[in-house]
């Protein structure tokens, strides 16, 4: 099987993993899973624990190492992983999942076959944050994991990887890997890996985003192999200079007013979900997710009270509205570009695209959520926000049980919906290539599609 995904020659070590270089992920999840990891239907499985208990409403976690080996068979201990994921913590100023690890309080070693992970704070989602790839157990010098698969080759930018036998598994239940069972991944470009999906020359190219879609029509590709996932996540404008216009609430809901949801997402697909609240459902909120001022303004009517709250600064003896925006420098940036654009324009905005990384306004914010968790939601959001909303996603994060951290998230989530901090525009667009023949590949809501998972039909 032959996988594509954005990336540059991937290799297997402790340091941090961009969420763009989709190849070193694939990597890293293959050759070095975590405690646990995520299965095609990006539900939680064994990893390197084969199993676990969580005791005192999530502040304790004891895991049962697997009868595992190294990629080179020397046996994996108890004292070896404790002391990866020690450093893993140690590295908290660089690792992407740092906000959400602080509640952890020490990881010892029980017996050379169990690991005791202790919370300062309950955590009952920390499953799906050590499942992700920032959290594989990796050898720190010899830059080798536990599979389920093994690298067998190299060249350049193509990784060959082989799955490992499961020694858990009895010899009779089981067939040794055979070279057909090979996954050779390919990091490139993403307009590379389209064009040698559409040229037959792979069998998946994954970790599709909005910046790439316009791409699929370019290259010809067939509507039947184009795989959307129903990812959960955040896909919206972050006000990161409430200055000038922007400084109130209502204006801020003005522009949240002019922009067409339906029409921007059906400019890509038909297939995408528009979104107006921040969080995608309740969570571990003591509430539903809160409801901003704006969003019970008639659509008939938003474009036309849009423009009048900009008719009323311009009024009271201000230049008309200019807010420079920062999008991907891609081509799908630039189709949600032109839509935002016209927009604004209608109600009398001036809009002005900046470069990903310079001075602006507004940002577009496009993650997948890794768990599911309202503090997740508000914290990215909040690019600033109000001091009431900031403090009461710190007391979320701080709050020492489950109800006053539901309690904490659910007044958060109001007071960002009341600020206008955030404005949603649809979930996450993540879509892959997926040829007929690969029948286990499953649509989800974290959008990974781990390497294992994927098999090819051999007829």
């Amino acid at each position: 099987m032959i996988v594509s995904a954005n990336g540059s020659q991937p290799r297997l070590s402790l340091a941090p993993i961009a969420d763009d270089d989709m190849a070193r992920r694939l990597l890293t999840d293959s050759a070095a899973q975590g405690l646990v990891r995520f299965d095609a239907a990006g539900q939680i499985v064994p990893g390197v624990a084969e199993r676990w208990i969580v005791t005192d409403e999530g502040r304790t976690y004891i895991f049962r190492l697997r009868d595992t080996s190294w990629a080179d068979g020397r046996p994996m201990r108890a004292a070896e992983v404790v002391a990866i994921l020690r450093r893993r913590l140690q590295q908290r100023a660089r690792n992407p999942l740092a906000p959400y690890l602080t509640a952890l309080d020490s990881i010892v070693e029980m017996t050379p076959e169990v690991i005791q992970v202790e919370l300062a704070r309950p955590r009952p989602d920390l499953l799906k944050l050590f499942a992700q790839p920032d959290m594989a157990i990796i050898h720190p010098v010899r830059g080798i994991g536990s599979g389920p698969m093994q690298v067998v080759g190299k060249i350049g930018q193509v990784t060959r990887l082989r799955p490992i036998p499961d020694p858990n598994r009895a010899a009779d239940e089981q067939e040794d890997p055979q070279p057909e069972d090979d996954v050779l991944l390919i990091a490139e470009r993403p307009a590379a890996g389209v064009a040698r999906f559409a040229a037959r020359r792979s069998d998946l190219f994954t970790g599709g985003t909005v910046g790439e879609w316009p791409l699929l029509t370019a290259a010809g590709i067939d509507a039947a192999e184009v795989r959307l996932d129903p990812a959960a996540g955040l896909f919206g404008l972050a006000i990161v200079r409430p200055e000038g216009f922007l400084a109130t609430p209502e204006n801020r809901g003005a522009l949240a007013l002019a922009i067409d949801r339906a029409a921007l997402v059906q400019a890509f697909t038909a297939d995408w979900q528009p979104a107006e609240d921040l969080l995608p459902a309740a969570l571990d909120s003591a509430s539903p997710p809160a409801k901003a001022p704006w969003q019970a303004v008639p659509a008939a009517d938003r474009r036309a009270t849009a423009r009048a709250r900009v008719d009323a600064w311009v009024g009271a003896g201000n230049e008309n509205p200019t807010v420079r925006i920062a999008l991907p420098a891609s081509a799908g940036g630039t189709l949600l570009w032109a839509r935002i654009a016209a927009d604004l324009y209608a109600v009398g905005i001036r809009p002005i695209r900046v470069a990903w990384d310079a001075e602006a306004d507004l940002r577009l914010i496009d993650a997948v959520a890794p768990f599911d968790s309202g503090r997740w939601y508000l914290g990215h959001a909040c690019q600033p926000c109000s001091e009431g909303a900031s403090q009461a996603i710190e007391a979320a994060r701080m709050a020492p049980s489950l109800a006053e951290r539901a309690r904490a998230i659910a007044a958060a989530d109001r007071l960002l919906a009341e600020d206008i901090a955030f404005v949603p525009l649809a979930r996450p667009l993540r879509w892959s290539l997926v040829a007929p023949r690969l029948r286990t590949w499953q649509a989800n809501e974290r959008a990974w599609h781990p390497l294992n998972g994927v098999r090819r039909d051999p007829n």
